[in-house]
């Protein structure tokens, strides 16, 4: 890719210039962004010609001197075209830094993300969330495969990223990994921070995701309707296996609590709310906002059932809680068993509580929306949009009112 590429020798006077011969300097200009170096020369400011940026005269000595100027801007010319031919990224610094014999120091991609990973897994409990390290660490798994099948490469020097590559990334992450469209762009939103950070570090100039249009989609989220929960919830199960999973799920229903926050959920997070019953008191593991949630009487037996069991005791739990791999794996067969042909997931169980336990029995949305933890309101308002039965509810209202 051309570019702007421009060279200028000027003499440099010192701020307390007296007079006398003075230093004849280098200047680079690539897009805009310059390099100085010396030229090792001095000229008298009286003979020296800004326009022709060469020393006026036709002495020996003049072309002598001269003729060294002309052969610095044939070595400078000459690195450039070896860069140039060789589809390295162009910069003044780099060009300098090439001449005088010292490298500028490539920085990679994936240099960028491990830094980047290794100081988030430093903090993870403390500012981030176990699975916001883990989606980062996805992402550097899927730019290595991306790169190993595009260029047969497994890095890149990081100043080489453009909208092609982001583009080819997006596609290759829809097509060859199968991602749909709001898990593309979360991921490409990850790799926008990678660059972000890379930029103040100073490792490249410019954000190549600038001007690279993003856009997520609304989805229709799942959620269990008044039968089917109370289907699952009376189901009596073989195994004590699945009627612990059971539990757990219903009490996310009840409680709109995610799997990381009902995962380490223990005694100390149930306290006596303003009204003076009992609440669950969290900070989502996501977002760190508090979520305040009263506890509805199926939450509550729940956790009397669960309260001297050996698990809870012995990890000091309030619920006897599989890993998330498991607990969605048997919430597969408690959905096949009673016949729902629903996704169940933690995510439904959440899912539920916005709408069927709260909404649709009237619960303000911004009541709704502190109970989740949202910190937008418009997260919330993206379960109003599903309820095609509220809206009938609440226009039959309307339509008594004019009958």
């Amino acid at each position: 890719m051309k570019t702007n590429f421009s060279l200028l020798f000027y003499l440099k006077k010192q701020k307390n210039y007296r007079g006398g011969h003075v230093p004849v300097y280098l200047r680079i200009t690539v897009g805009g962004k310059r390099a100085e170096m010396t030229s090792g020369l001095e000229c008298d400011p009286e003979k020296w010609n800004t326009k022709s940026g060469r020393q006026d005269g036709k002495k020996e000595d003049v072309r002598s001197f001269n003729a060294h100027l002309d052969n610095l801007q044939s070595m400078i010319n000459q690195v450039y075209r070896d860069l140039f031919d060789a589809g390295e990224v162009i910069t003044a610094e780099g060009i300098k830094c090439r001449f005088i014999g010292r490298e500028v120091r490539k920085h990679t991609l994936m240099e960028s993300i491990k830094v980047h990973n290794e100081k988030m897994e430093a903090l993870v409990g403390k500012e981030y969330a176990i699975g916001t390290l883990k989606r980062f660490q996805v992402l550097e798994r899927h730019l290595v495969a991306f790169m190993n099948e595009k260029y047969k490469i497994t890095d890149i020097n990081i100043k080489n990223i453009n909208h092609a590559f982001i583009r080819d990334f997006d596609f290759f992450l829809r097509s060859v990994n199968g991602c749909a469209n709001n898990t593309t762009v979360r991921y490409l939103k990850s790799l926008g921070k990678i660059l972000r950070i890379s930029m103040s570090l100073k490792w490249i100039d410019s954000d190549p995701m600038f001007g690279y249009k993003l856009k997520s989609k609304n989805v229709e989220r799942s959620f269990l309707t008044e039968d089917e929960l109370t289907k699952i919830s009376e189901k009596q199960f073989l195994t004590e296996r699945l009627s612990q999973v059971r539990d757990v799920f219903i009490f996310c229903c009840f409680t709109g609590l995610a799997y990381s926050d009902i995962e380490k959920l223990n005694l100390s997070n149930i306290k006596t709310g303003v009204d003076g019953k009992k609440w669950v008191y969290t900070n989502r593991t996501k977002t760190g906002t508090r979520s305040a949630v009263p506890l509805l009487p199926p939450a509550i037996a729940i956790l009397e059932r669960y309260s001297d069991h050996p698990y809870c005791i012995t990890k000091d739990r309030a619920l006897p809680v599989s890993s998330n791999q498991k607990l969605n794996e048997y919430l597969k067969e408690i959905a096949a068993v009673c016949e729902i042909d629903k996704p169940l997931s933690s995510h439904i169980a959440r899912h539920t509580f916005a709408t069927t336990v709260t909404l649709l029995n009237g619960v303000p949305m911004e009541s709704v929306s502190k109970m989740l933890g949202h910190t937008n309101i418009r997260t919330t308002q993206i379960y109003a949009k599903v309820l095609d039965i509220k809206v009938s509810a609440d226009m039959a209202i309307l339509n008594n009112k004019y009958n």
